[in-house]
Protein backbone atom coordinates (compact mmCIF):
# COMPACT_ATOMS: atom_id res chain seq x y z
CA UNK A 1 0.00 0.00 0.00
CA UNK A 2 2.91 2.23 0.56
CA UNK A 3 4.34 2.15 -2.70
CA UNK A 4 0.73 2.51 -4.63
CA UNK A 5 0.50 5.85 -2.40
CA UNK A 6 3.86 6.63 -3.35
CA UNK A 7 3.95 6.10 -6.95
CA UNK A 8 0.14 8.07 -6.93
CA UNK A 9 2.58 11.50 -5.52
CA UNK A 10 5.29 10.84 -7.72
CA UNK A 11 3.11 10.81 -10.76
CA UNK A 12 1.22 14.50 -9.67
CA UNK A 13 4.82 15.43 -9.45
CA UNK A 14 5.79 14.23 -12.82
CA UNK A 15 2.49 15.82 -14.76
CA UNK A 16 2.64 18.99 -12.56
CA UNK A 17 4.99 20.77 -14.94
CA UNK A 18 3.44 19.52 -17.94
CA UNK A 19 -0.24 20.90 -17.06
CA UNK A 20 1.39 24.55 -15.96
CA UNK A 21 2.35 24.71 -19.21
CA UNK A 22 -1.62 25.55 -20.09
CA UNK A 23 -3.38 28.78 -19.15
CA UNK A 24 -6.86 27.77 -17.05
CA UNK A 25 -9.84 28.13 -19.17
CA UNK A 26 -10.73 31.79 -17.84
CA UNK A 27 -14.67 31.08 -18.58
CA UNK A 28 -14.56 27.84 -16.31
CA UNK A 29 -12.57 28.78 -13.09
CA UNK A 30 -11.40 31.61 -11.56
CA UNK A 31 -9.30 32.17 -8.09
CA UNK A 32 -11.41 32.87 -4.82
CA UNK A 33 -9.71 32.97 -1.02
CA UNK A 34 -6.78 30.97 -2.65
CA UNK A 35 -9.16 27.91 -4.26
CA UNK A 36 -10.02 27.42 -7.31
CA UNK A 37 -14.16 27.60 -7.68
CA UNK A 38 -15.87 26.97 -10.67
CA UNK A 39 -17.77 29.07 -12.75
CA UNK A 40 -21.16 27.92 -14.72
CA UNK A 41 -20.88 30.01 -17.11
CA UNK A 42 -24.77 28.99 -18.01
CA UNK A 43 -25.38 30.77 -14.67
CA UNK A 44 -24.99 34.06 -16.47
CA UNK A 45 -27.36 33.69 -18.99
CA UNK A 46 -30.08 32.19 -16.96
CA UNK A 47 -29.91 28.70 -18.37
CA UNK A 48 -30.01 25.58 -16.22
CA UNK A 49 -27.07 23.15 -15.96
CA UNK A 50 -26.66 21.24 -12.57
CA UNK A 51 -26.17 18.37 -10.67
CA UNK A 52 -29.12 15.84 -10.55
CA UNK A 53 -28.90 15.94 -6.74
CA UNK A 54 -28.25 19.77 -5.64
CA UNK A 55 -29.23 23.32 -7.19
CA UNK A 56 -26.29 24.30 -5.96
CA UNK A 57 -23.30 22.06 -7.53
CA UNK A 58 -22.18 21.95 -10.79
CA UNK A 59 -23.31 18.95 -13.37
CA UNK A 60 -19.79 17.80 -13.94
CA UNK A 61 -19.71 16.85 -9.89
CA UNK A 62 -22.68 13.70 -11.53
CA UNK A 63 -21.10 10.42 -10.58
CA UNK A 64 -22.85 7.46 -10.57
CA UNK A 65 -25.72 6.45 -8.81
CA UNK A 66 -25.39 9.59 -6.06
CA UNK A 67 -21.76 9.38 -6.34
CA UNK A 68 -19.11 11.92 -6.26
CA UNK A 69 -17.06 12.93 -9.01
CA UNK A 70 -14.39 16.21 -8.76
CA UNK A 71 -15.91 19.32 -9.98
CA UNK A 72 -13.55 19.71 -12.83
CA UNK A 73 -14.06 16.33 -14.53
CA UNK A 74 -14.66 16.44 -18.03
CA UNK A 75 -18.64 15.46 -19.54
CA UNK A 76 -18.76 13.36 -22.52
CA UNK A 77 -22.27 14.01 -23.38
CA UNK A 78 -24.96 15.45 -25.21
CA UNK A 79 -26.78 18.08 -23.43
CA UNK A 80 -30.43 19.58 -24.36
CA UNK A 81 -31.10 22.73 -21.33
CA UNK A 82 -33.46 25.60 -20.52
CA UNK A 83 -34.39 27.65 -17.75
CA UNK A 84 -36.28 24.76 -15.75
CA UNK A 85 -34.87 21.41 -17.17
CA UNK A 86 -32.08 19.54 -18.37
CA UNK A 87 -32.10 16.72 -20.99
CA UNK A 88 -28.68 14.80 -21.57
CA UNK A 89 -28.00 11.72 -23.31
CA UNK A 90 -24.43 10.01 -23.17
CA UNK A 91 -23.11 6.22 -24.16
CA UNK A 92 -20.12 4.83 -24.92
CA UNK A 93 -19.88 1.85 -27.49
CA UNK A 94 -16.86 -0.22 -28.49
CA UNK A 95 -16.03 -2.60 -31.15
CA UNK A 96 -12.84 -4.73 -30.37
CA UNK A 97 -10.80 -7.80 -30.75
CA UNK A 98 -10.10 -8.70 -27.45
CA UNK A 99 -7.32 -11.99 -26.60
CA UNK A 100 -6.78 -13.04 -23.25
CA UNK A 101 -3.49 -14.77 -22.79
CA UNK A 102 -1.60 -14.17 -26.55
CA UNK A 103 1.11 -16.49 -25.95
CA UNK A 104 -0.80 -19.34 -24.79
CA UNK A 105 1.11 -19.39 -21.47
CA UNK A 106 -1.74 -21.76 -19.66
CA UNK A 107 -5.21 -23.01 -20.05
CA UNK A 108 -7.28 -20.20 -19.13
CA UNK A 109 -6.98 -17.79 -22.25
CA UNK A 110 -10.51 -16.97 -24.82
CA UNK A 111 -10.04 -14.76 -27.41
CA UNK A 112 -13.46 -12.83 -29.05
CA UNK A 113 -15.08 -10.07 -31.04
CA UNK A 114 -16.89 -8.03 -29.02
CA UNK A 115 -19.01 -4.75 -28.59
CA UNK A 116 -19.96 -3.41 -24.45
CA UNK A 117 -22.04 -0.94 -24.63
CA UNK A 118 -24.50 1.35 -22.68
CA UNK A 119 -26.74 4.06 -23.20
CA UNK A 120 -28.32 6.67 -20.21
CA UNK A 121 -30.76 9.75 -20.30
CA UNK A 122 -31.03 11.93 -17.97
CA UNK A 123 -33.68 14.45 -17.20
CA UNK A 124 -33.53 16.91 -14.33
CA UNK A 125 -35.90 19.75 -13.66
CA UNK A 126 -36.46 22.65 -10.89
CA UNK A 127 -39.53 22.12 -8.74
CA UNK A 128 -40.43 25.29 -7.34
CA UNK A 129 -37.51 27.25 -5.36
CA UNK A 130 -36.45 24.66 -3.35
CA UNK A 131 -36.60 21.17 -4.87
CA UNK A 132 -35.17 19.35 -7.41
CA UNK A 133 -36.31 16.63 -9.60
CA UNK A 134 -34.11 13.44 -11.64
CA UNK A 135 -35.10 10.79 -14.08
CA UNK A 136 -32.40 8.83 -15.08
CA UNK A 137 -32.64 5.63 -17.18
CA UNK A 138 -29.75 3.19 -18.38
CA UNK A 139 -29.55 0.15 -20.90
CA UNK A 140 -27.42 -2.06 -22.33
CA UNK A 141 -27.33 -4.38 -25.22
CA UNK A 142 -24.21 -6.52 -23.99
CA UNK A 143 -26.50 -9.53 -23.82
CA UNK A 144 -26.84 -9.45 -27.77
CA UNK A 145 -23.62 -7.44 -28.58
CA UNK A 146 -21.45 -9.47 -25.88
CA UNK A 147 -23.09 -12.82 -25.50
CA UNK A 148 -25.01 -14.21 -22.11
CA UNK A 149 -21.49 -15.32 -21.18
CA UNK A 150 -19.87 -12.06 -20.91
CA UNK A 151 -16.37 -11.48 -22.24
CA UNK A 152 -13.35 -13.18 -21.57
CA UNK A 153 -10.67 -11.14 -18.71
CA UNK A 154 -8.35 -13.14 -16.99
CA UNK A 155 -8.79 -13.59 -13.48
CA UNK A 156 -12.35 -12.05 -13.40
CA UNK A 157 -15.55 -13.94 -10.98
CA UNK A 158 -19.02 -13.17 -9.81
CA UNK A 159 -21.96 -13.92 -10.95
CA UNK A 160 -23.24 -17.18 -13.07
CA UNK A 161 -24.08 -18.87 -16.41
CA UNK A 162 -26.20 -21.59 -16.78
CA UNK A 163 -25.83 -22.13 -13.14
CA UNK A 164 -22.25 -22.75 -13.44
CA UNK A 165 -19.61 -19.83 -11.66
CA UNK A 166 -18.51 -17.52 -14.19
CA UNK A 167 -15.02 -17.51 -13.89
CA UNK A 168 -11.86 -15.35 -16.24
CA UNK A 169 -15.13 -14.00 -17.78
CA UNK A 170 -16.82 -10.57 -17.14
CA UNK A 171 -21.10 -10.86 -17.20
CA UNK A 172 -22.57 -8.40 -19.27
CA UNK A 173 -24.59 -6.02 -18.36
CA UNK A 174 -28.24 -6.49 -17.62
CA UNK A 175 -30.80 -5.11 -20.79
CA UNK A 176 -32.14 -2.54 -18.28
CA UNK A 177 -29.19 -1.58 -16.22
CA UNK A 178 -30.59 1.61 -14.46
CA UNK A 179 -34.50 2.99 -13.64
CA UNK A 180 -33.99 5.70 -11.24
CA UNK A 181 -35.97 8.69 -9.32
CA UNK A 182 -34.31 11.03 -7.16
CA UNK A 183 -36.04 14.35 -5.06
CA UNK A 184 -33.51 16.91 -3.38
CA UNK A 185 -34.36 19.55 -1.14
CA UNK A 186 -32.38 22.52 -1.04
CA UNK A 187 -32.80 24.13 2.53
CA UNK A 188 -30.03 26.64 1.48
CA UNK A 189 -26.92 26.63 -0.85
CA UNK A 190 -25.06 24.97 1.64
CA UNK A 191 -27.72 22.07 2.20
CA UNK A 192 -29.41 19.68 0.66
CA UNK A 193 -31.70 16.63 1.81
CA UNK A 194 -31.90 14.03 -1.15
CA UNK A 195 -33.87 10.80 -1.66
CA UNK A 196 -33.49 8.15 -3.88
CA UNK A 197 -35.13 5.32 -5.33
CA UNK A 198 -33.58 2.89 -8.15
CA UNK A 199 -35.09 -0.36 -9.64
CA UNK A 200 -32.64 -1.25 -11.03
CA UNK A 201 -30.42 1.72 -9.11
CA UNK A 202 -26.81 2.35 -7.29
CA UNK A 203 -26.80 2.33 -3.57
CA UNK A 204 -24.55 4.38 -1.74
CA UNK A 205 -21.25 1.92 -1.44
CA UNK A 206 -18.01 2.33 -3.33
CA UNK A 207 -16.61 4.93 -5.38
CA UNK A 208 -17.98 6.13 -8.45
CA UNK A 209 -18.38 2.80 -10.89
CA UNK A 210 -15.89 2.16 -13.34
CA UNK A 211 -17.87 2.97 -16.16
CA UNK A 212 -18.36 7.20 -15.31
CA UNK A 213 -14.94 7.29 -13.62
CA UNK A 214 -12.74 9.80 -16.20
CA UNK A 215 -9.68 8.14 -15.23
CA UNK A 216 -11.20 4.43 -16.48
CA UNK A 217 -13.31 5.87 -19.31
CA UNK A 218 -10.62 5.03 -22.12
CA UNK A 219 -10.61 1.04 -20.38
CA UNK A 220 -13.40 -1.13 -22.27
CA UNK A 221 -12.54 -3.44 -19.71
CA UNK A 222 -13.92 -3.98 -16.22
CA UNK A 223 -11.47 -3.83 -13.31
CA UNK A 224 -10.29 -6.98 -11.69
CA UNK A 225 -11.52 -5.55 -8.31
CA UNK A 226 -15.11 -4.65 -9.73
CA UNK A 227 -17.00 -7.00 -6.74
CA UNK A 228 -14.84 -5.84 -4.08
CA UNK A 229 -15.16 -2.23 -4.93
CA UNK A 230 -17.78 -0.96 -7.30
CA UNK A 231 -19.91 -3.76 -8.42
CA UNK A 232 -23.58 -2.75 -6.95
CA UNK A 233 -24.42 -0.44 -10.01
CA UNK A 234 -27.24 -2.81 -11.45
CA UNK A 235 -29.27 -3.56 -8.01
CA UNK A 236 -32.49 -4.71 -8.17
CA UNK A 237 -33.90 -2.59 -5.34
CA UNK A 238 -32.33 0.19 -3.71
CA UNK A 239 -33.33 3.52 -1.47
CA UNK A 240 -31.10 5.92 -0.42
CA UNK A 241 -31.21 9.62 1.89
CA UNK A 242 -28.24 11.69 2.00
CA UNK A 243 -27.33 14.85 2.98
CA UNK A 244 -25.53 17.20 2.22
CA UNK A 245 -23.66 19.93 4.50
CA UNK A 246 -21.35 22.25 2.25
CA UNK A 247 -18.31 19.95 1.17
CA UNK A 248 -19.60 16.92 2.79
CA UNK A 249 -22.33 14.48 2.13
CA UNK A 250 -23.54 11.70 4.35
CA UNK A 251 -25.51 9.02 3.12
CA UNK A 252 -27.39 5.71 3.82
CA UNK A 253 -28.99 2.97 1.74
CA UNK A 254 -31.06 -0.16 2.01
CA UNK A 255 -30.87 -2.98 -1.15
CA UNK A 256 -31.04 -5.99 -2.57
CA UNK A 257 -28.22 -8.10 -1.74
CA UNK A 258 -27.68 -10.31 -4.23
CA UNK A 259 -26.42 -9.63 -7.94
CA UNK A 260 -28.25 -9.83 -11.21
CA UNK A 261 -29.72 -13.13 -12.37
CA UNK A 262 -28.93 -14.62 -15.24
CA UNK A 263 -31.88 -14.04 -17.16
CA UNK A 264 -30.71 -10.07 -18.44
CA UNK A 265 -34.23 -8.93 -19.58
CA UNK A 266 -35.85 -9.10 -16.36
CA UNK A 267 -36.09 -7.19 -13.31
CA UNK A 268 -35.31 -9.08 -10.39
CA UNK A 269 -36.99 -9.37 -7.31
CA UNK A 270 -36.90 -6.61 -4.47
CA UNK A 271 -35.38 -7.86 -1.19
CA UNK A 272 -34.29 -4.45 0.56
CA UNK A 273 -32.45 -7.19 2.64
CA UNK A 274 -28.70 -5.44 3.19
CA UNK A 275 -27.69 -1.72 4.00
CA UNK A 276 -24.87 0.98 3.69
CA UNK A 277 -23.69 3.98 4.05
CA UNK A 278 -21.36 6.10 2.51
CA UNK A 279 -19.20 10.06 3.42
CA UNK A 280 -17.93 11.85 0.54
CA UNK A 281 -16.05 15.26 1.02
CA UNK A 282 -14.81 17.29 -2.41
CA UNK A 283 -12.36 19.77 -0.43
CA UNK A 284 -11.86 21.84 -3.79
CA UNK A 285 -12.83 21.43 -8.09
CA UNK A 286 -9.65 19.08 -8.14
CA UNK A 287 -10.58 16.10 -5.48
CA UNK A 288 -12.95 13.63 -4.55
CA UNK A 289 -13.24 11.37 -1.29
CA UNK A 290 -15.38 8.88 -0.25
CA UNK A 291 -15.12 5.97 2.50
CA UNK A 292 -17.84 3.61 2.70
CA UNK A 293 -19.38 0.47 3.95
CA UNK A 294 -21.70 -2.24 2.66
CA UNK A 295 -23.45 -5.40 4.65
CA UNK A 296 -25.03 -7.52 1.60
CA UNK A 297 -26.52 -10.38 2.16
CA UNK A 298 -25.60 -13.54 0.14
CA UNK A 299 -24.36 -11.50 -2.91
CA UNK A 300 -23.79 -14.65 -4.88
CA UNK A 301 -26.47 -17.41 -6.09
CA UNK A 302 -23.97 -20.08 -5.36
CA UNK A 303 -22.82 -19.16 -2.12
CA UNK A 304 -25.84 -19.57 0.35
CA UNK A 305 -25.87 -18.28 3.59
CA UNK A 306 -22.56 -16.32 2.69
CA UNK A 307 -23.08 -12.46 3.31
CA UNK A 308 -20.62 -10.37 2.87
CA UNK A 309 -19.02 -6.91 4.74
CA UNK A 310 -17.38 -4.78 2.31
CA UNK A 311 -15.37 -1.20 3.05
CA UNK A 312 -14.38 0.64 0.26
CA UNK A 313 -11.89 3.94 0.67
CA UNK A 314 -11.15 5.78 -2.90
CA UNK A 315 -9.26 9.30 -3.54
CA UNK A 316 -9.85 10.77 -7.08
CA UNK A 317 -8.17 13.70 -8.71
CA UNK A 318 -9.04 15.24 -12.03
CA UNK A 319 -7.43 18.72 -13.62
CA UNK A 320 -8.72 20.19 -16.84
CA UNK A 321 -7.12 22.81 -18.67
CA UNK A 322 -8.00 24.08 -22.28
CA UNK A 323 -7.00 20.97 -23.87
CA UNK A 324 -5.28 18.85 -21.15
CA UNK A 325 -7.17 16.60 -18.34
CA UNK A 326 -5.47 14.45 -16.14
CA UNK A 327 -7.51 12.33 -14.10
CA UNK A 328 -6.47 9.58 -11.42
CA UNK A 329 -8.12 7.20 -9.03
CA UNK A 330 -6.58 5.53 -5.93
CA UNK A 331 -9.37 2.56 -4.66
CA UNK A 332 -8.63 0.45 -2.01
CA UNK A 333 -11.35 -2.53 -1.36
CA UNK A 334 -12.21 -5.40 1.14
CA UNK A 335 -14.22 -8.31 1.38
CA UNK A 336 -14.74 -9.44 4.56
CA UNK A 337 -16.53 -12.69 4.72
CA UNK A 338 -18.92 -14.85 7.79
CA UNK A 339 -17.36 -18.26 9.40
CA UNK A 340 -14.07 -16.33 9.74
CA UNK A 341 -13.26 -16.73 6.16
CA UNK A 342 -9.70 -14.57 5.36
CA UNK A 343 -10.52 -11.07 4.42
CA UNK A 344 -9.29 -10.41 1.08
CA UNK A 345 -8.24 -7.19 -0.41
CA UNK A 346 -7.66 -5.11 -3.30
CA UNK A 347 -5.92 -1.85 -4.51
CA UNK A 348 -6.68 -0.51 -7.51
CA UNK A 349 -4.61 2.32 -9.43
CA UNK A 350 -6.10 4.43 -12.69
CA UNK A 351 -4.33 7.20 -14.73
CA UNK A 352 -5.72 9.16 -17.64
CA UNK A 353 -4.05 11.67 -19.55
CA UNK A 354 -6.96 12.67 -22.23
CA UNK A 355 -5.55 15.55 -24.93
CA UNK A 356 -7.35 17.10 -27.12
CA UNK A 357 -7.16 13.92 -29.93
CA UNK A 358 -5.48 11.31 -27.98
CA UNK A 359 -5.52 10.03 -24.51
CA UNK A 360 -2.33 7.60 -23.03
CA UNK A 361 -3.64 5.97 -19.94
CA UNK A 362 -3.18 3.12 -17.54
CA UNK A 363 -4.41 0.82 -14.79
CA UNK A 364 -3.03 -1.20 -12.14
CA UNK A 365 -4.48 -3.89 -9.94
CA UNK A 366 -3.83 -5.63 -7.18
CA UNK A 367 -6.84 -8.55 -5.40
CA UNK A 368 -6.70 -11.21 -3.22
CA UNK A 369 -9.02 -13.86 -4.54
CA UNK A 370 -10.35 -17.36 -3.35
CA UNK A 371 -10.61 -20.77 -4.76
CA UNK A 372 -13.82 -20.56 -4.64
CA UNK A 373 -13.72 -17.27 -7.01
CA UNK A 374 -11.68 -19.09 -9.53
CA UNK A 375 -13.40 -22.14 -9.63
CA UNK A 376 -11.18 -24.36 -7.51
CA UNK A 377 -13.46 -26.38 -5.51
CA UNK A 378 -11.36 -28.75 -4.55
CA UNK A 379 -8.77 -26.33 -2.93
CA UNK A 380 -8.97 -25.68 0.58
CA UNK A 381 -11.26 -22.46 1.37
CA UNK A 382 -8.78 -21.08 3.46
CA UNK A 383 -6.56 -20.36 0.46
CA UNK A 384 -5.70 -16.89 -0.83
CA UNK A 385 -4.42 -15.96 -4.37
CA UNK A 386 -2.46 -12.80 -5.11
CA UNK A 387 -2.41 -11.21 -8.15
CA UNK A 388 -1.14 -8.58 -9.73
CA UNK A 389 -2.62 -6.64 -13.15
CA UNK A 390 -0.59 -3.74 -15.38
CA UNK A 391 -2.92 -2.14 -17.88
CA UNK A 392 -1.21 0.41 -20.65
CA UNK A 393 -3.18 1.57 -23.39
CA UNK A 394 -3.57 4.85 -26.25
CA UNK A 395 -6.62 5.43 -28.41
CA UNK A 396 -6.81 8.52 -30.92
CA UNK A 397 -9.66 10.21 -32.40
CA UNK A 398 -9.44 9.64 -36.40
CA UNK A 399 -12.37 11.39 -37.19
CA UNK A 400 -12.20 15.13 -35.16
CA UNK A 401 -14.78 17.02 -37.20
CA UNK A 402 -17.60 13.92 -36.61
CA UNK A 403 -20.43 14.73 -34.40
CA UNK A 404 -18.89 11.98 -32.49
CA UNK A 405 -15.96 11.05 -31.08
CA UNK A 406 -14.98 7.77 -33.33
CA UNK A 407 -11.72 6.59 -31.59
CA UNK A 408 -9.03 3.74 -32.15
CA UNK A 409 -7.22 2.29 -29.83
CA UNK A 410 -5.16 -0.73 -28.20
CA UNK A 411 -4.54 -1.74 -25.26
CA UNK A 412 -2.00 -4.55 -23.23
CA UNK A 413 -2.17 -6.64 -19.78
CA UNK A 414 0.53 -8.15 -18.60
CA UNK A 415 -0.79 -10.42 -15.01
CA UNK A 416 1.18 -11.25 -12.62
CA UNK A 417 0.12 -14.85 -11.69
CA UNK A 418 0.17 -16.55 -7.78
CA UNK A 419 2.71 -18.90 -7.71
CA UNK A 420 -0.25 -21.90 -6.89
CA UNK A 421 -1.80 -20.73 -10.26
CA UNK A 422 0.91 -21.34 -12.38
CA UNK A 423 0.02 -24.35 -13.72
CA UNK A 424 -3.45 -22.75 -14.44
CA UNK A 425 -2.65 -19.26 -16.26
CA UNK A 426 1.41 -19.55 -16.62
CA UNK A 427 3.72 -17.36 -14.90
CA UNK A 428 2.63 -13.73 -17.20
CA UNK A 429 -0.35 -14.42 -19.21
CA UNK A 430 -0.39 -10.85 -21.58
CA UNK A 431 -3.42 -9.79 -22.76
CA UNK A 432 -3.92 -7.98 -26.10
CA UNK A 433 -7.06 -5.72 -27.34
CA UNK A 434 -7.26 -3.51 -30.71
CA UNK A 435 -10.65 -1.41 -30.49
CA UNK A 436 -12.55 0.93 -32.18
CA UNK A 437 -14.67 3.32 -29.63
CA UNK A 438 -17.60 5.59 -30.48
CA UNK A 439 -18.81 8.13 -27.88
CA UNK A 440 -20.19 11.60 -27.40
CA UNK A 441 -17.75 14.43 -27.40
CA UNK A 442 -16.55 15.68 -24.84
CA UNK A 443 -19.47 19.03 -23.64
CA UNK A 444 -18.18 22.74 -23.47
CA UNK A 445 -19.03 24.20 -20.83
Amino acid sequence: MKRILITFLFNILICKNLLAQEEPHRDSISLKNDSLILIDRTQQDSQMMTHAYSRSLPMSRNGSGTGWLPDASPMYMHLQKNKRSNWMVHGNIVLRYNKQDVFGKGSRGDAKIEVPNWFMGMYTRLIGAKGLVNITAMISLDPLTVGEKGYPLLFQSGETYNGNRLVDRQPPRDFISGLSVGYTHMFNKDVDLTAYFGYPGEPALGPVSYMKRISAFNNPDAVLGHHWQDSRHVVFGVGTLGLRIKKFKGEGSIFTGREPNENRYNLDQARFDSYSYRLSYNPNPEWSFQFSQGFIHEPEKLEPGQDVTRTSVSVMRSKSLRTINWSQSLIWGMNDKKFNLPREHTILYENNLQFQSQAFYGRYEFIQKTPKDLGLDSVPVYTKYNIHALTVGYNYNIAPAAPIEILLGFQTTLNFTDRLLKHLYGSAPLGLEIYLQLRPRKHQN
